[in-house]
């Protein structure tokens, strides 16, 4: 596995989004792409992701793409393919670059599962200062649970500053309600002075797109089965 960049920014904020519970971190994580115009700088290649490239309005999108935002010296993770198995390379990886670009902090955003009306968000960070600006934001700390898969991960191997925004989703589909709620937090956290009136349609927008990403992933999974089954029988 390797990180591929164009560029390496000097002390960025890190924003990583890799597919959970709701997909809300992929759809919060296109928002802010399209919101702050981030531009893409590099991707993450290794041979155990599937061969596979999802095209939107005639435009390639990358499985594992890295964008960056110069204005707000961001850069942005974002994930539509599952990479369930490439956890721990990836925190490794990720922690890594964190270390050389001497980032100002690394934020996770994650969907957790949840059987409450209200979506509700947390946080958690090993940041006192951050730690002081989500309680001023009136953002509760994360007190139990269970935290896997990238973030997870990159939470044990964090020597450098690290928070998680956690929000409430009630289905594994795309929950783009829960994506708007955590935009909105992050938003107050970071003050990206994101216009809440279209957040909602737009999050729909990213859903509707997503939902027709996973479905062709999912037939392009069943062809090359049916492909391979062919061949051996």
């Amino acid at each position: 596995m390797e990180i591929v960049l164009e560029k390496k920014p000097k002390n960025p904020i890190i924003i990583e989004g890799f597919p959970g519970f709701g997909f809300v971190s992929t759809i919060a994580t296109e928002f802010l792409i399209e919101h702050l115009g981030a531009k893409l700088i590099g991707r993450v290649e290794s041979n155990q992701i599937m061969p596979m490239v999802a095209m939107h309005n005639s435009k390639i999108v990358e499985p594992l793409g890295i964008f960056y935002d110069s204005k707000s010296n961001i850069m942005i993770f974002h994930a539509i393919t599952n990479v369930g198995g490439l956890e721990w390379e990836l925190a490794d990886k990720l922690a890594q670059l964190a270390r050389e670009l001497k980032v100002k902090e690394v934020i996770s955003l994650e969907g957790v599962a949840s059987n409450n009306t209200d979506t509700k968000a947390f946080f958690y960070s090993n940041s006192n200062k951050s730690s002081e600006m989500f309680k001023k934001n009136k953002v509760d700390l994360l007190k139990e649970g269970i935290i896997m898969g990238v973030t997870g991960a990159l939470l044990l191997k964090a020597n450098f500053p690290m928070s998680a925004i956690f929000v409430e989703t009630h289905s594994q589909l795309p929950d783009s309600r829960a994506a708007a709620k955590i935009i909105e937090v992050l938003d107050k956290y970071l003050n990206l002075k994101v216009d809440y009136k279209p957040l909602l349609q737009k999050a729909e927008e990213f859903e509707s797109k997503l939902k027709n990403i996973v479905q062709q992933k999912s037939q392009a999974e069943e062809q090359k089965e049916k492909k391979e089954l062919t061949y051996f029988g």
